[in-house]
C-alpha cells in the first residue's frame, strides 16, 4: 500500500506539480486548498504524513499545527511545513509548535521527496506492502508492531497483535482454529490456551467501531474466522 500524503496548499500550480511528482514515486497524494478542507480530509481519512502551507485563505497553518499537536489522535502525525515565509522566526515557531521539518519555497521536488522519505522513515510510517497492511482506517504496522484505527493506537497485547496479523495476512480467506494455531507456531502460545475466541473478542473491542456488530473480523460458524477485506463488502 502506498504511503498516503495530504497536501494543504492553495497554490494550485504547485499542488499539481508536487502531487504529480510524488505520485510518480509511489505516493498516494490528496490535496486541500483551505484549512477547512484540510481538517475535513484529516478527519475522514488520516494520512501517513501532512505537507502544510502556512499562508492559507482561511487562516494560518500554524493554527492547525497547534490543533494537531493538542489532539492525542494526531499528536504524532508527521508534519512538514511548506511556506514562502522565509523569516527564521517562522521556522523556529513552526518547529516549536511541533512541525517535524520545514521547507521554504521555492524548493526542488527532489529535496521535497528526500524530506518526505526521511520523515516517514523516522516516524515508522514508510508504508510499503512489506511493513504495513492497510484496510481503510485500520493500519497494521509490522515495524512498530502496532495496529492503529483512524491514527489512534489500538490496545492489543503482543499475542493479540500476532493473532490479528495472521488473520489480516489471509484477508478474505476463512481460517479454522487449527490453521490459526499452526500459523502462530514459534510464538508464545500460552496466551491462547483458554480460547482463541476470547482473544478475538478483545481484538474486536480494539479495532471495530461496534464490537457487537463486527465488520472486520467475522465468525464463520462451525469453521473459524475471516478477516474482511473491505467494510463496505460486509452485509
Amino acid at each position: 500500500m502506498s504511503p498516503r500524503l495530504l497536501l494543504i496548499d492553495d497554490d494550485k500550480r504547485l499542488t499539481q506539480m508536487v502531487g504529480d511528482y510524488l505520485r510518480s514515486h509511489g505516493y498516494d497524494v490528496r490535496s486541500a486548498e483551505t484549512l477547512q478542507q484540510g481538517r475535513a480530509a484529516l478527519a475522514a481519512d488520516p494520512p501517513d504524513a501532512l505537507l502544510l502551507d502556512l499562508m492559507l485563505p482561511d487562516g494560518d497553518g500554524l493554527d492547525l499545527t497547534r490543533e494537531l499537536r493538542a489532539d492525542a489522535r494526531t499528536r504524532r502525525l508527521p508534519l512538514l511545513m511548506l511556506t514562502a515565509r522565509g523569516e527564521p522566526m517562522d521556522r523556529i515557531l513552526g518547529l516549536e509548535l511541533g512541525a517535524d521539518d520545514y521547507l521554504p519555497k521555492p524548493f526542488e521536488p527532489r529535496e521535497l521527496l528526500a524530506r518526505v522519505k526521511a520523515l516517514l522513515r523516522r516516524s515508522g510510517a514508510a508504508g510499503s506492502a512489506d511493513d504495513q497492511l492497510v484496510f481503510g482506517r485500520l493500519v497494521i504496522d509490522l515495524g512498530a508492531r502496532q495496529a492503529r484505527l483512524a491514527g489512534k493506537p489500538c490496545d492489543l497485547t503482543s499475542h493479540q497483535f500476532e493473532l490479528l496479523l495472521v488473520l489480516a495476512r489471509a484477508a478474505g480467506r476463512v481460517l479454522s482454529r487449527d490453521q490459526i494455531m499452526d500459523s502462530l507456531k514459534g510464538h508464545p502460545l500460552d496466551a491462547f490456551d483458554r480460547s482463541i475466541d476470547v482473544h478475538i473478542s478483545r481484538i474486536r473491542s480494539a479495532i471495530e467501531d461496534d464490537p457487537k456488530n463486527p465488520q472486520r473480523v467475522l465468525t464463520v460458524r462451525g469453521v473459524g474466522y475471516v478477516f474482511a477485506r473491505k467494510q463496505d463488502a460486509v452485509g
